[in-house]
């Protein structure tokens, strides 16, 4: 059986569902999860339908059929193959523990991709990259920004790649880029923005006392640090904790957070809407 994923927004009416699932299961294709979700201020109706269908079921069949509900209820609808791998990029600069525990996971396939290769600016984590047996490349920004980021371009070009990873990359990604992969450039950083920006965010929250620390994974946008949110985690803190202790608890909530929103977006659990994003739980 092949699996596929279909995604589906439609101003919110009633009827939705029940059309769906009727064409669905006249083409004998099985749903096995749907979940659904109304977005009440914009009267949107979203829809995430993970299903299996016979293999030689034809893509095209399951299109012109779509259309013809999608016409009756102004909707739109997309279908994925989730047994499809997506190719992945990781872009790194000198911090290795995120990018050990994409790595990991993806050895051990919790996250499912073609990890297609590693990017950085410095070449201090090419030993990983060879330790783990993945193509490792080094990009001359720290020298020539332009030049650097015209060879970034060029490798995402030349390895087809479908989502990029900002593990810990200390590194604006310029704008051509951002443009031509949007909502395909994932970014983890601490939750404590905007309050505690530039350097040092762990000891600025430790000597403001905050009681809470976090950490956000986001769509990467031309405004920085304000894309699209797909996961955030927290933990409570108290006055025993020491600058070393809360660095440490919030570097691992960081890396929960990322690998938990690249799972999300390759298993086609995430509707961007706007500035929110919907995120689907199977």
């Amino acid at each position: 059986m092949k699996k596929i994923v279909i995604h589906i927004t439609s101003p919110d009416q009633q009827a939705i569902v029940s059309s769906y699932s009727q064409m669905l299961a006249s083409m004998q294709i099985n749903i096995l999860n749907l979940e659904q979700h109304v977005e009440r201020d914009d009267s949107l109706f979203f829809m995430r339908i993970s299903a299996e269908a016979k293999h030689d079921f034809r893509v095209s069949s399951l299109e012109e059929s779509l259309d013809t509900i999608n016409k009756q209820f102004n909707a739109s609808s997309s279908i994925y193959d989730i047994d499809k791998r997506l190719n992945l990029a990781i872009l790194v600069t000198h911090e290795s523990l995120p990018l050990y525990d994409i790595l990991i996971k993806h050895k051990t396939h919790e996250i499912k991709s073609n990890l297609r290769v590693i990017i950085s600016n410095h070449d201090t984590l090419r030993s990983i990259g060879n330790q783990f047996n993945i193509n490792f490349k080094l990009i001359d920004i720290n020298s020539d920004k332009d030049k650097g980021n015209k060879q970034l371009e060029s490798i995402l070009e030349e390895e087809t790649i479908d989502l990029l990873v900002l593990a810990r990359y200390m590194q604006i990604v310029p704008s051509q880029i951002v443009k031509k992969y949007k909502g395909k450039i994932i970014n983890i950083h601490h939750g404590f923005l905007p309050a505690f920006k530039g350097g040092n965010p762990y000891r600025q929250a430790w000597e403001r006392g905050v009681k809470i620390i976090g950490a956000t994974a986001h769509y990467v946008t031309k405004d920085l640090d304000e894309g699209p949110i797909i996961s955030q985690d927290v933990i409570p803190i108290t006055h025993h904790h020491s600058i070393e202790e809360m660095i440490a608890s919030g570097r691992n909530l960081e890396r929960n957070v990322l690998v938990n929103a690249i799972k999300a977006h390759l298993e086609y659990r995430v509707i961007i809407h706007g500035k929110r994003t919907i995120i689907f739980n199977k």
